[in-house]
């Protein structure tokens, strides 16, 4: 899914601030990771918004992963 989360993740000026959504929808993907990283589950985050699917959530991954990969540090 390298570079598949290109078509899943958007990001519009009047949405949702400019901030990385999920299909264009107003879900973002620091919506998604935050449901995760407050240890809600993949099944659960699909049980409570049905119109993702295991790949949009898949999607956030990558595209965090991809933003992770780019950020540049300054080592002092």
């Amino acid at each position: 899914m390298n570079e598949l989360w290109r078509s899943r993740i958007t990001m519009e000026p009047g949405k949702r601030g400019g901030r990385p959504c999920i299909r264009g929808m107003r879900i973002t993907v620091y919506d998604v990771l935050s449901y995760l990283a407050g240890a809600m589950t993949v099944p659960e985050i699909l049980a409570d918004f049905p119109y993702l699917t295991a790949e949009d959530i898949q999607a956030c991954f990558a595209f965090a992963a991809e933003r992770e990969r780019s950020m540049l540090v300054a080592v002092a």
